[in-house]
């Protein structure tokens, strides 16, 4: 009887200790140059107790309460005496009964100095997980989560890609010569359907079950560190999927932007996209709040960045990425859309913390001044501690420039003529330049499924004072010519990254001849880039277009690079007096492509139509 008493008197106590069930972070570090942590708490009626801490170097500063009961939000300040290790939050209900929640304070793995970002050395790989290889079929549907099934057969149903398949083909994206990685991205998305793309998520603390688990995306960051390969984290602040857990219960009456609309089931208004209200002197206020807080879809509640519970939340989160990860890097998606002022704060906090940091933000403009804008350096009113923008402009010059016709101001003049509006920026070698992404068509579909164009645009993009960005497949001239701007079909398997795939581009076994040649063509130049100081460091010059020829250099103090650009069907001989200005008169030099040897004299043999990209460094 006494056991059965004991055993009773343990089930109540586990009972009575259930009132937390969320603390987000999770975790935190010391030896921040912020001291302050904001910890929301969760839990039924949690709003009601009064929270304790006897920690040394660990303070309550504050603690607020939320307009829903179940919230309780606990800043600490965390003083330079703090040191690593667990402490108890005690949580006191007005009844007198007692909670502790064990925290963990840890040391940090490495100095914030040795957080070093993506810059114009790198050469970016963009995956979509879900499409690029399934490394662990065991984890590809999960019956506790609202979407349980795969259907490779559907574009825009997962297909089974994962962590695993990443982890397992690092050697091959290594070999490529690559040097980061940006994964679209891996927190869970349980939304009903179309959930693999992963910009939806439900939870900002937890790695999609489907993709694998945090143990596995840290092996993924550990195992492409080892081959001098950075992580950067695809991360998103201006909007969640509308099956997030708070959603339910939402802490504050202004926690996303028309929530009293979204509570009371009335149609919400979408935001109006009008990005250029965020630098308009003549915008009105009624266009400026549409586009930063209407939600893009109604299944993607807009955040709204003005709360400053929510503001905290979103910069703790991502510091706690990076912490976690030891990343090297951030793609923040839809820049434009939040608040701007959260923007500028949540920049700026991160690289406080991370000096030697990089971020990224998608501005998708085809014009170079709103592209400028959002560049830190930049003299316009707004401080944004942005360092590198997306050059939607230059890649849109690129691809027309490529389609048409030579004529006065067309075809290669628009290469020429885009690069030109680099004097706008503060610097441009901090841009980041792209054939393709996720959500536009593919390169190859782009340009009309013409290979020597394909070489072209690639080429020249990754010879620019840019920071290069890739997409998976493009190696291998993967195409959606079938349904232009599909996404579900811009986001095709990889071919290999299923045992039953047709063809296997990571051995090249059962590749077209055309797809090796542009796979070995990519190679080349990206591990050629990999350690060519004129192309990362260089000083540019190009010369405008002549006869369907395009000439740009990059020049260091112990190389030169040549790329020409040539949009002649037949053989031409190129007369090199023009570009006298490079210092090339009587030089050796070596085409990077075929391996040949020139002498740089009075005129060079062009055999045909394409690029061709030759080095002073022959050995």
């Amino acid at each position: 009887m006494k056991q059965l008493l004991y055993f009773v008197f343990f089930i109540l106590s586990l009972n009575a200790f259930s009132q937390v069930e969320k603390v987000e972070p999770p975790n935190w570090w010391v030896g921040f140059e912020d001291s302050s942590l904001q910890l929301m708490v969760y839990g039924d009626n949690i709003g009601k107790a009064t929270p304790a801490i006897d920690y040394n170097g660990v303070s309550i500063e504050k603690v607020s309460k939320a307009d829903s009961p179940n919230y309780l939000f606990i800043d600490l300040k965390i003083s330079k005496e703090a040191k690593p290790g667990n402490f108890d939050l005690i949580f006191e209900m007005p009844d007198g009964s007692k909670e502790t929640y064990d925290y963990e304070l840890e040391a940090r793995s490495k100095p914030a100095e040795d957080y070093v970002g993506f810059d114009n050395s790198d050469a970016i790989y963009l995956i979509t997980p879900d499409r690029f290889a399934n490394g662990d079929s065991s984890n590809d549907t999960d019956e506790s989560l609202n979407e349980k099934s795969i259907d490779r057969n559907d574009d825009y149903a997962r297909h089974g890609g994962d962590i695993r398949g990443i982890i397992d083909h690092l050697d091959y994206i290594d070999e490529m010569g690559f040097t980061a990685l940006w994964s679209s991205p891996l927190l869970i998305n349980d939304m009903k359907s179309g959930s693999y793309h992963g910009y939806a998520m439900t939870d900002f603390y937890k790695v999609d079950p489907r993709f694998g688990t945090l143990e596995e995306y840290k092996e993924l960051a550990e195992k492409a560190e080892e081959r001098g390969i950075k992580l950067i984290m695809d991360q998103v602040a201006n909007h969640a999927g509308v099956e997030h857990w708070w959603m339910e219960d939402l802490p504050f009456s202004d926690w996303v932007n028309y929530q009293e609309q979204y509570e009371n089931g009335e149609k919400i208004p979408h935001s109006n996209h009008q990005r250029t209200a965020n630098m308009d002197l003549y915008a009105s206020k009624v266009d400026k709040n549409r586009l930063s807080q209407g939600w893009f879809v109604d299944t993607m509640p807009d955040l709204n960045q003005r709360n400053p519970y929510m503001a905290k939340y979103l910069i703790q989160n991502n510091i706690w990425w990076i912490e976690t990860l030891g990343l090297g890097g951030i793609r923040q998606d839809t820049y434009p859309y939040p608040d701007k002022a959260f923007m500028s704060d949540w920049a700026g906090a991160i690289m406080t913390e991370y000096p030697n940091f990089n971020i990224v933000g998608e501005e998708w403009s085809n014009n170079p001044l709103l592209i400028r804008y959002w560049q830190d350096g930049v003299d316009n009113g707004y401080d944004s501690n942005l360092r590198s923008t997306m050059d939607f402009a230059m890649q849109s010059k690129i691809v027309e420039g490529l389609n048409e016709a030579e004529g006065w101001e067309k075809g290669l003049h628009q290469l020429y003529a885009g690069l030109s509006n680099d004097f706008v920026y503060a610097s441009p070698e901090n841009i980041m330049i792209f054939p393709d992404n996720h959500d536009m068509s593919r390169i190859f579909t782009q340009l009309k499924e013409d290979i020597p164009n394909t070489k072209m645009a690639l080429s020249y993009l990754l010879v620019l004072p840019r920071i290069p960005q890739i997409y998976y497949g493009t190696e291998i001239l993967m195409e959606n010519t079938a349904k232009p701007g599909d996404h579900g079909l811009i986001r095709t398997e990889f071919p290999g990254g299923w045992e039953d795939s047709e063809a296997n581009a990571f051995t090249r076994e059962g590749l077209s001849e055309d797809q090796k040649d542009m796979q070995s063509f990519l190679k080349t130049i990206l591990n050629y880039r990999k350690n060519s100081d004129a192309i990362q460091n260089g000083k540019t010059i190009h010369f405008a277009p002549e006869n369907q020829v395009y000439l740009i250099s990059r020049i260091s103090e112990n190389e030169k690079v040549v790329l020409i650009l040539n949009k002649n069907e037949k053989s031409i001989e190129l007369d090199l007096e023009r570009f006298q200005e490079l210092g090339l008169e009587g030089s050796s030099m070596k085409n990077l492509i075929s391996g040949e040897k020139i002498q740089w004299d009075d005129s060079l043999q062009i055999p045909e139509r394409g690029p061709y990209l030759f080095s002073t460094k022959i050995n």
